[in-house]
């Protein structure tokens, strides 16, 4: 039985199931139940998709048209018909210069994902040829005891999108060893839990951007002097405090509903304290735990977004912010790009952190 589970997931995994499916339904041998289920699963999803791009296509089309109109008419008050005429003329050509900044389409977004990835190519190129030109000077500078000379070009958008998920996950880490510990002293005594239960209800709502400015005041002046990246320090410890909240409230509430009789069982067996956590509490208090980390990974990750833009980390918030200001013709596309990727990796992320959930619970079936 055990085996055939296995064997199944396995399977599943592997993606062969839904071959085996799609085999079945063009031979006919598909029965109605297992049509229903791929309609639902797999023919409701593409279908929705396609709707989705029909109306987002259909919308900045609108759009377009009524910005233009909007300019022709514009111009036409302003400067007269045959300034009017030459406007028209210029936006049907598809001159840049002179198309209306709106919402742009699913081939325009998908031209700037392209662009960034033609861009990203090419800077990973110069940084290679930088680094193999400065090899040797960077060797004897070294052996000099000075600092090596280090490729200070811009960063690439994939380039920066490395750098969000450093600064998101170093939060993260610093949330967990924070908001872990603090949660299961607080669930093991009521009295600190009426200690800190103030301090948890009034900073818990408190404001991304207010953490990052309480932050920058006191990681600057530590910082001062040195050459450490403060931009980094900073976002990633605002990150971490903005979203531990959750894990801390979880891990608190998970570790008092433990059964008592478990805690009794410890006592029997005359377990320390540490024992007493690591072989009771912390098992019993695991999906709680690991509720609060999911939630508090999905509020890093959105809040990471202001906080690079306000603290200058080149990551995908100041990406954001600099195609905003910068206003070209393909800024707002890449700004939708952007949203697309913040919007896939979040969903990833939330995906990887279910993984580990399920690798560390307890699973019914490995008993059969």
């Amino acid at each position: 039985m055990k085996q055939s589970l296995t064997l199944g997931k396995v399977t599943k995994f592997m993606g062969l199931g839904f071959l085996s499916t799609l085999k079945d339904l063009f031979t006919g041998k598909l029965d109605k139940e297992d049509f229903k289920t791929f309609l639902r699963k797999t023919v409701v999803p593409i279908a929705s998709i396609l709707l989705f791009i029909g109306l987002w296509h259909m919308g900045a089309k609108s759009l377009y048209n009524i910005e233009a109109n909007h300019k022709i008419e514009k111009a036409l008050t302003d400067q007269g018909q045959e300034a009017a005429d030459a406007l028209r003329a210029c936006i049907a050509s598809g001159e840049s210069g002179c198309q209306p900044n709106t919402l742009p389409s699913p081939s325009q977004v998908w031209d700037s994902y392209k662009s960034l990835l033609r861009d990203h190519n090419i800077i990973a190129a110069d940084k290679a040829a930088f680094i193999e030109k400065t090899a040797a000077l960077n060797e004897t500078r070294i052996a000099q005891g000075l600092d090596p000379i280090t490729y200070t070009g811009r960063p690439s958008f994939v380039d920066q999108i490395f750098r969000s998920l450093k600064t998101v996950f170093a939060g993260f880490l610093l949330a967990l060893f924070i908001a872990v510990p603090v949660g299961i002293f607080i669930g093991l005594s009521p009295t600190l839990k009426s200690a800190f239960n103030w301090f948890i209800q009034i900073f818990k709502p408190v404001s991304p951007v207010v953490w990052y400015l309480l932050v920058f005041m006191i990681v600057k002046t530590l910082l001062i002097g040195s050459n450490e990246d403060s931009s980094f320090t900073i976002s990633f410890i605002s990150v971490g405090l903005c979203s531990m909240w959750a894990t801390l409230v979880n891990t608190a509430m998970g570790v008092s509903s433990v059964d008592k009789d478990y805690i009794n069982v410890a006592k029997v067996l005359k377990l320390g304290n540490f024992q007493k956590i690591f072989k009771v509490v912390l098992p019993s208090s695991l999906p709680l735990i690991f509720t609060g980390l999911k939630i508090t990974l999905s509020v890093a990750w959105m809040v990471l977004i202001a906080i690079e833009l306000l603290a200058q980390s080149p990551g995908l918030g100041l990406f954001v912010w600099e195609e905003f200001q910068n206003g070209a013709n393909d800024s707002n596309a890449k700004i939708i790009v952007a949203m697309f990727v913040i919007g896939i990796i979040g969903f990833l992320l939330d995906r990887l952190m279910l993984t580990i959930q399920n690798w560390v619970s307890f699973d019914k079936t490995d008993a059969i």
